[in-house]
């Protein structure tokens, strides 16, 4: 097991960099200069191009890069281009609200989808599995800032119940939930969607395997055939749907974030994009790099507790 974990860490490594490159120069392919973005449409093409030279704008792209990795390896993501704030201080500020959105949506979606799943499989071909395939397959169809905006109309502004934008006092735990909420559910019920069906299909083909018929003959009661042999045996692939939806929704989040005027990490980026600060964008980028290979990590950790025949 140590091997593998081993295996796994040292081919994060380089997918971390190569995503690092191609997020360094996809950026500076955005159309724009934050030269301008900072001094404005009539700033002078004396100011414009002084600015240009004090950002290390003029430099050749190879030496930006490797001043890039030179500063990461430091741990400096750099200042600002348009602000001239430390990107790492605005980070903190904001990244605790997206691990919080991210955070419960996967914890939703996982304790709602994988009972669900489990029980439409157990009834296959009923009334409840028949709605329970309709309203999963509904799901997936709706996009998350449709559903998001379907959901505050109902909560926020219908009922009442929750507030519809901002993200709440974090020193205040009443407040943060009430915030987190709506944002939460709206991305959560996205991924109970799709881990319901993949659990479904998991758990109808693991019911019909030897073992299981066998486990039924024994006298075993249902509960124990289903929970401890065919879910046992049906994780993985269930493992692997909740592992992909935690990357995805990562970036989901950056559309929840904006629907719902909510501080993190998301919001951040689109405000980078919007006045081309290179530094700020790539510096949020590494972050999503860093969940996303993290995520990759953790699943692959946990297929190994799951089936301990991965690490062969």
């Amino acid at each position: 097991m140590t091997k593998y974990l081993v295996t796994r860490i040292a081919l994060a490594i380089p997918t971390f960099l190569a995503v690092l490159t191609l997020v360094f120069f996809v950026v500076r392919i955005i159309p724009g200069d934050p030269a301008t973005a900072a001094l404005g449409d009539y700033a002078s093409q004396e100011a414009v191009e002084a600015l240009r030279e004090r950002m290390g704008l003029n430099d050749p792209l190879y030496v930006q890069y490797f001043q890039f990795l030179s500063d990461l390896a430091h741990g400096d993501l750099g200042t600002s281009m348009i602000t001239g704030k430390e990107i790492s201080e605005l980070i903190r500020q904001v990244l605790p609200y997206t691990l919080e959105l991210t955070g419960t949506a996967i914890l939703i979606g996982a304790m709602l989808g994988v009972p669900i799943g489990v029980y439409t499989a157990r009834h296959a071909n009923t009334s409840s599995d028949y709605i329970g395939r309709i309203i999963s397959l509904a799901g997936l169809s709706v996009p998350a800032f449709y559903l998001g905006i379907l959901v505050m109309l109902l909560f926020a502004v219908k009922i009442e119940i929750f507030p519809a934008v901002g993200g709440g006092d974090l020193s205040d735990f009443s407040d943060n939930i009430m915030h987190l909420a709506l944002p939460a559910l709206t991305l959560g019920l996205i991924m109970t969607a799709s881990v319901t069906r993949l659990t479904r299909s998991a758990m109808l083909n693991v019911l019909q395997d030897d073992y299981i018929r066998t486990a039924r003959a024994k006298g075993l009661k249902e509960r124990t055939v289903v929970m401890r042999h065919a879910l046992r045996s049906a994780l993985v692939p269930i493992v692997s749907i909740i592992g992909i939806w935690a990357a995805s929704l990562v970036a989901d989040s950056v559309l929840t974030e904006t629907v719902f005027a909510r501080p993190g990490l998301g919001k951040m980026l689109v405000g980078s994009i919007m006045q081309r600060d290179y530094t700020a964008l790539q510096s949020v980028m590494v972050i999503y790099t860093l969940f996303v290979v993290g995520i990759n990590l953790i699943t692959d950790i946990i297929y190994t507790v799951v089936d301990p025949r991965v690490t062969h």
